[in-house]
């Protein structure tokens, strides 16, 4: 602290300019004091002085009270920190280096300067995107302008909370590349649905993809909104269907989409094991969602669940209790291990895993199970942490 005590000794006569001496002696002696409180107070006396204005305080005082603010503001209590925070995230001409400092700190410190602050440039932003808390990058993503390069790399983040709402921030510029990749993600992340077709930069044609697999009331949206013409994209739906039926009879997409689509395909009896695998095959993931929750009764964000989990028991539970054979399950389990992001390998042992859970399984009990996730959802979280234990090896006796 001699070092900071001497600075301040050397600018005593800048710092009184035309104001009284006003306890110069005072600052000197906080700078020399070692103790917290002694700090604290050294800490807000030279932020009002640096940010009330009330008397003029010239360039050289200024630099020296960020030097010495700088050199104290990791060794002051979080509530000094705070309102110094604060107070910096107002001002555009606050001190880049003391800011970047308070936009690393702790949330409770940094959120204010990361939601408000115009000293912090987008290089800075991104460091803390990438080295920094979930909750950090949380509050960038709500900054009244968020520049594409820093929406990339929340975008990069992978943290669905973050990007769902770096979505919603109509402020935040996001690059063409990036929003073609958030509608491609949208197909298994629902959250991503309704806020990516409230942006205003959606383009007609990454709109006419979402509607491929969204709700009843996301594609009219699209279809009210963007000029596009539903009748000609439910026909290549309905086209997919009658292709993989085999048939050229008139198979109509009703208007709540592919849901009531399901309904009237199980009436006919049309929901076939072959009808599951090359609507997979074709990589209509959401065909085979609708289809497979109409086969076996439960709801699509449960049948969801199925295709992107590891393991794949759930998965075979249900197809043991809709009387789908071995072979047509393990095929199911393939092609639905290749529509998870990023899939190109199924794993030989989770494939292995999953046959003999298959095999080990009878049908009245796979029955009683899908049953029991009709009338209670979270059964599937239970039931996976029980298989969970029952997998982990025994512990053995050493001798001595």
């Amino acid at each position: 602290m001699s070092a900071v005590a001497d600075k301040i000794e050397k600018k005593e006569p800048d710092l009184t300019h035309e104001r009284e001496p006003i306890a110069l002696e005072d600052l000197v002696d906080l700078a020399r004091d070692r103790s917290i409180s002694s700090r604290n107070q050294l800490v807000e006396t030279l932020g009002d002085l640096y940010l009330d204005g009330e008397q003029p305080v010239g360039d050289s005082e200024r630099d020296l009270m960020t030097d010495i603010l700088h050199r104290l503001i990791r060794d002051v209590e979080m509530a000094v920190r705070q309102r110094l925070a604060e107070r910096l995230a107002v001002e555009p001409d606050a001190p880049r280096e003391l800011v970047t400092t308070l936009a690393n700190d702790a949330i409770e410190v940094a959120h204010p300067i990361l939601v408000a602050s115009e000293a912090l440039e987008d290089s800075e932003l991104i460091e803390i995107v990438r080295h920094r808390t979930m909750q950090h990058r949380q509050a960038i993503a709500t900054r009244q302008e968020v520049a594409e390069n820093v929406s990339d790399a929340l975008v990069d983040s992978g943290d669905v909370n973050v990007i769902e709402t770096l979505i919603r921030n109509q402020g935040a510029s996001i690059a063409p590349e990036a929003l073609a990749a958030l509608v491609e993600a949208s197909k298994n992340i629902e959250v991503y649905q309704k806020p990516l077709v409230a942006r205003s930069d959606l383009t007609p044609r990454l709109a006419k993809l979402m509607f491929w697999w969204g709700s009843a009331a996301l594609r009219k949206h699209i279809a009210t909104n963007y000029e596009i013409d539903s009748t000609e994209l439910d026909s290549k739906i309905v086209s997919t269907v009658q292709d993989i039926l085999g048939v050229r009879e008139s198979v109509d997409l009703p208007a709540d989409g592919l849901d009531e689509l399901a309904r009237k395909l199980a009436d006919r009896g049309a929901v076939t094991t072959r009808l599951l695998i090359e609507s997979l095959r074709q990589r209509e993931v959401s065909l085979f969602e609708a289809l497979f929750a109409r086969l076996v009764g439960l709801k699509k964000s449960l049948v969801r669940r199925f295709i992107f989990e590891s393991g794949g028991e759930c998965l075979a539970i249900a197809c043991k209790a809709a009387n789908i054979y071995k072979a047509d399950f393990t095929t199911i389990f393939l092609l639905s291990r290749s529509a998870r992001p990023g899939e190109k390998l199924v794993d030989p042992n989770e494939l292995s895993r999953a046959v003999a859970f298959y095999d080990r399984i009878t049908s009245d009990t796979a029955r009683k199970v899908v049953q029991r996730w009709h009338l209670d959802p979270d059964y599937l979280d239970a039931l996976k942490k029980m298989h969970g234990k029952r997998k982990r090896p025994r512990r053995t006796a050493t001798a001595g």
